[in-house]
C-alpha cells in the first residue's frame, strides 16, 4: 500500500513534469497551479489580486471534500464561488501544510491524476 509520502513524492513529480517546478516548491505554488485548473483560464499575465483569488479558488476546492466549503456558483466572469460550511480550525503553520498536502493528494486521486 503506498503511503502518503509516497504520494506526495507523485503529486511533486507531476508539477515537475506538467509544469516545470521545482523540486519541494513552495505550496503556495501548486496551489496557484490548482487555482488556475479550476478557473481555467490557461496561461496569461495575472495581478497580484488575481493570483491571491486563484490561491483562494484553490483552497475551497481542495477543502470542500473535507465539509468546510461548498461550491455555490460561477459569477459573470467564470470565476467559482464557494460557501464556507464549517470555521477552519485553528492551526500552527506546520499543521496547515499538513492539511493542505493531504487535500492536494485527495484532490489528485479524485482526479484520477495519480
Amino acid at each position: 500500500m503506498i503511503n502518503e509520502t509516497e504520494y506526495w513524492q507523485k503529486v511533486e513529480q507531476f508539477f515537475i513534469e506538467n509544469f516545470d517546478t521545482e523540486k519541494n516548491a513552495p505550496i503556495e505554488t501548486y496551489l496557484f497551479l490548482i487555482g488556475l485548473q479550476e478557473l481555467g483560464s490557461g496561461k496569461q499575465k495575472y495581478t497580484k489580486d488575481d493570483k491571491v483569488n486563484l490561491i483562494h479558488i484553490a483552497v475551497c476546492r481542495l477543502l470542500e471534500p473535507f465539509g468546510y466549503y461548498k461550491f455555490s456558483h460561477y459569477d459573470d466572469d467564470g470565476y467559482p464561488h464557494f460557501t464556507q460550511l464549517e470555521e477552519l480550525p485553528e492551526l500552527r503553520p506546520n499543521e496547515q501544510q499538513i492539511l493542505m498536502k493531504k487535500a492536494i493528494i485527495q484532490y489528485f486521486q479524485d482526479e484520477e491524476l495519480i
